[in-house]
């Protein structure tokens, strides 16, 4: 099954998508100022069985500011997307996405640049271990 993975960010979406098979996790590019009209037609394109919106919840598991926007978003999403969509936790993907750029010896600028699609894949691949 095809997984789409959106880390929406306040500029800055990250999408990531799996293979078929549901093992792999590759990085689309990053969009910015995404509606979930966009977000649809990023599944429909795709192919997407199933869309995952990374839902930034506190560390303490409460909702702030990010989670009620992300909960917004999602709402409008299932309302546009002919597959379902599920919130999914995202507590440190992007600081895990960050580590893995700096592992890769990305220097500031690019780990920047990059960070929402990374977040994206980190996300997809915490759900794909999960559902394995």
């Amino acid at each position: 099954m095809k997984v789409l993975a959106i880390d929406l960010g306040e500029r800055r979406t990250g999408f990531a998508i799996s293979d078929p098979a549901g093992r792999l996790a590759l990085s689309l590019p990053t969009r910015l100022d995404v509606t979930p009209v966009d977000a649809a037609q990023v599944a429909e394109e795709h192919g997407a069985e199933l869309i995952l919106v990374g839902l930034p919840l506190n560390m303490d598991g409460t909702e702030g500011p990010a989670a009620l926007r992300s909960r917004a978003f999602i709402d409008e999403l299932r309302l546009l997307a002919t597959v379902p969509v599920e919130p999914w936790d995202e507590r440190l993907s992007t600081a895990e996405a960050d580590a893995r750029m700096r592992q890769q010896g990305l220097d500031r600028r690019d780990r920047h640049r990059r960070s929402d699609a990374a977040a994206a894949i980190v996300i997809l691949e915490s759900y794909l271990r999960r559902s394995s």
